[in-house]
């Protein structure tokens, strides 16, 4: 399995990111998938996750009505649309197919700062 994160960086609060995650060694389409993300000296914390199929998503309330998970099965690509990001939001941000067990792969960083 690997999982392959991109698409962090540094953003002023109030904008906007896409991350996406490139997923190989295991039949993506058939997983139910995750984002997690760890900020220093915090706990990981689930973000969002999403049916195989794309049919369903749910979301923690810290980024409900700012963050949107999706899917590309054809390319086996996992991605978060991040908007209105917070101070907050900072942290190293994982794809996973399990939120406990991982594995985690790649993560890729984001800073949000003025």
């Amino acid at each position: 399995v690997q999982l392959q994160a991109s698409g962090g960086g540094l953003v002023q609060p109030g904008g906007s990111l896409r991350l996406s995650c490139a997923a190989s060694g295991f039949a993506f389409s058939n997983y139910y998938m995750n984002w997690v993300r760890r900020a220093p000296g915090k706990e990981q914390e689930w973000v969002s996750s999403i049916f195989a199929d794309g049919s369903n998503t749910f979301y923690a309330d810290s980024v409900k009505g700012r963050f949107t998970i999706s899917r590309d099965n054809a390319k086996s690509t996992l991605y978060l649309q991040m908007n209105s990001l917070k101070s907050e939001d900072t942290g190293v941000y994982y794809c996973t197919q399990d939120p406990e067990k991982g594995p985690w792969g790649q993560g890729t960083q984001v800073t949000v700062s003025s």
